[in-house]
């Protein structure tokens, strides 16, 4: 018998029970839903600088919680944070204060382009015993949280914050008004809270500004990007100016500092599409380009320095490069040491011999370890999901290709037990659609394969990932090359016995809630039923919202123009156009709280379906985003898609 999770902690935090791995023996019958679809009772974690402590966040008792341990195992803090609290981001100010970044779906007033906005916090929790707090709580002219968080340093043995935030302007006599909605720059003291002014806003609400903040806490560089014209200009403070030119698209961006502590690295895609990376000297001087026959999924910056010390590659598994020949040694040992199996480099200490890292594969729902490179061990310290490894359904990736020839991958997880010939299936496209799909746990596909199916999730044209052009070759092929690489790949599992194509249904969320919708309505014969989760059903309209969001910005109308297009030719590609030739049952799901794709997107397919006499169920998510981080409706939409499909495509045979 082997466990694996927080058995050290749990005699600390007897609380984090749930995140024990069960019984890694054989199983003999399919875990129940609930252990897929509530939020992982293992969510994120963070090393501090020094590497003696490790703040942990996880599910307890449908709550979540902030651990914080220290190397001998003792409990230094734990906090609530509650389970509808969306944590984005997890980090450390030296050893005593830990960062929560959080947001949260608010209504706007009648005075904005749009009825909601998911705003950003930060909170400061301190292990001295002193009260947390939330950056810019006691300012009552920075409003909203914060926008955007440049990191930390240290200076004179106390540690600051760098945060964007939204600023009223004075009207005098103790009046303030909103004027725009760009962030100006604050260092923040996290000791006493008090905020310095470091760099103010760009002032017309169209055009963008971004900022590289140094170890020194000063701003090193400063990027400015005009959205009517799409000119761009980077200046610094030795030199003012040290770059330029025009993205129309806005396809440029800060990426860090350089390899070196007196340069910086700028991207900006070529005319192809290709990222390229160009490192500057921030005195000024001729740009190079670096990593330029290198497919970079993925950037590591000295916790310290900010400096470029390495990256990940792209590919279906995680392969990394470090320039330090010492870090490169620890992270190709660290990744032997997991054989057959996916690892994910989260997190590490400011020596670099305390690795934070997360694997998965075959037999592995996502476990967390600290690696101690100078003890040569691996210490499990959680897993994400309390699943036996027999009932880890495998997946692989797939080969095939399109009816016009082009090359296309696939994700292809089987149901546990069961042989891979003539199996009912889920066809499962991922959002994005500028995204991919990677052969490891998916809580979505293993639910799905635990009842007996399986599940393929094609990484059709359009998805990031397998190159630009291959990217490129998706754009405007919504409804039409898109839709057909996921059902060519349907085919192709048919053809070669491992499904049964009349036993199908297809079902996505954003993107690909759209292509469910599709697959049923622009195309037909081929699902028995679709399951839409924050889906799209009219592009006109989504295109028409965004641009209304946007405030009408010249940079998103050139942009949706290029990805997705513009005008009539929408209509022609609109599930909603074409309810009435739906040949499948319909379920609709859609969270009330969603802020990327509107609820009225489902709710109008449902009338439309309706109208049209078309079997149709719409199930509406309270207080839910378009991330489905309640999980209460998470477990509930997936009780309701796995019911419904099993109504209308039953497997054959129960576990």
């Amino acid at each position: 018998m082997r466990k694996l999770g927080l058995l050290r902690y749990l005699a600390i935090a007897a609380a984090f029970a749930s995140l024990v791995l069960v019984d890694a023996g054989t199983s003999f019958a399919a875990p129940p839903l609930s252990v897929y679809g509530k939020l992982p009772g293992f969510e994120r974690a963070a090393l501090s600088p020094s590497g003696a402590r490790i703040a942990l966040i996880g599910m307890v008792n449908e709550q979540r919680m902030l651990i914080v341990v220290d190397q001998q195992n003792t409990l230094l803090t734990k906090m609530e944070i509650g389970p509808d609290i969306k944590v984005r981001s997890l980090a450390w100010a030296g050893d005593a204060m830990v960062l929560i970044e959080r947001s949260n779906t608010v209504r706007l007033g009648v005075d904005f382009t749009t009825d909601k906005a998911e705003l950003h916090s930060m909170t400061v929790v301190s292990l001295d015993g002193a009260k947390s707090w939330n950056v810019f709580a006691k300012n009552q002219q920075v409003q909203g949280g914060i926008r955007g968080f440049y990191g930390v340093n240290q200076r004179g043995g106390k540690w600051y914050g760098v945060f964007g935030g939204i600023t009223l302007d004075s009207a005098g006599a103790g009046s303030n008004y909103l004027d725009s909605t760009k962030p100006v720059l604050y260092e923040v003291d996290l000791q006493t809270q008090g905020i310095r002014k470091i760099a103010n806003r760009i002032e017309d609400p169209d055009d963008d500004r971004d900022w590289l903040v140094g170890p020194d806490g000063k701003v090193s560089a400063k990027l400015d990007t005009i959205a009517s014209s799409g000119r761009w200009s980077i200046d610094t403070a030795r030199k003012s100016h040290v770059a330029s030119g025009v993205q129309k698209l806005g396809a440029i961006g800060l990426v860090g500092f350089g390899t070196t502590p007196d340069t910086f690295i700028y991207a900006e895609r070529d005319p192809e599409g290709a990222a390229r990376w160009y490192e500057t000297p921030i005195a000024g001087g001729t740009a190079t380009e670096i990593l330029k026959d290198e497919d970079v999924s993925g950037s590591f910056f000295d916790h310290v320095t900010g400096q470029l010390i390495g990256y990940r590659l792209g590919g279906d598994v995680p392969a990394y490069k470090f320039f330090d020949p010492v870090k490169a040694k620890a992270v190709a040992a660290t990744q032997k040491a997991f054989p057959g199996h996916a690892v994910h480099l989260m997190d590490w200490d400011d020596a670099f011999d305390r690795l934070l890292v997360m694997t998965e594969g075959d037999g592995d729902p996502q476990s967390w370890y600290v690696v101690d490179l100078k003890a040569r061990k691996a210490d499990p310290i959680g897993v994400s999901y309390t699943i036996a490894p027999a009932d880890v359904a495998p997946t692989k990736v797939i080969q095939y290709k399109a009816a016009d020839g082009t090359e296309i991958a696939g994700v292809l997880t089987l149901p546990p037990g069961r042989a891979a010939k003539n199996l009912p299936i889920v066809v499962f496209p991922h959002g994005g659609p500028t995204a991919r799909d990677y052969p490891g746990f998916d809580w979505w596909a293993q639910a799905f394969a635990s009842r007996g199916y399986a599940v393929f999730q094609p990484n059709f044209r359009g998805s990031s990932g397998y190159g630009p052009a291959f990217e490129r070759a998706g754009h405007g092929q919504w409804g039409r090359a898109m839709q057909t690489d996921i059902s060519d790949g349907l085919a192709q599992l048919a053809k070669d016995g491992v499904v049964d194509a009349r036993r199908a249904c297809i079902m996505g969320a954003s993107y690909g809630g759209y292509a469910a919708l599709a697959g049923v309505t622009l195309q037909q014969g081929l699902y028995r039923c679709a399951v839409s989760v924050a889906g799209i059903g009219d592009v006109a309209k989504m295109v028409q919202t965004d641009l209304t969001a946007s405030g009408d910005n010249a940079m998103m109308r050139r942009g949706l123009k290029d990805e997705v297009g513009l005008g009539h030719d929408l209509n022609l590609v609109s599930p909603i156009r074409f309810a009435a030739r739906a040949d499948a049952p319909i379920l609709l799901m859609h969270g009330k709280d969603d802020t990327v794709v509107l609820y009225d997107q489902s709710a109008s397919m449902a009338a439309a379906l309706t109208r049209a006499g078309k079997p149709v169920e719409f199930v509406t998510l309270p207080q839910t985003d378009h991330w489905l981080t309640r999980g209460e409706t998470r477990l509930a939409m997936l009780n309701a898609a796995v019911a419904f499909v099993e109504k209308h495509n039953p497997p054959d045979a129960a576990r």
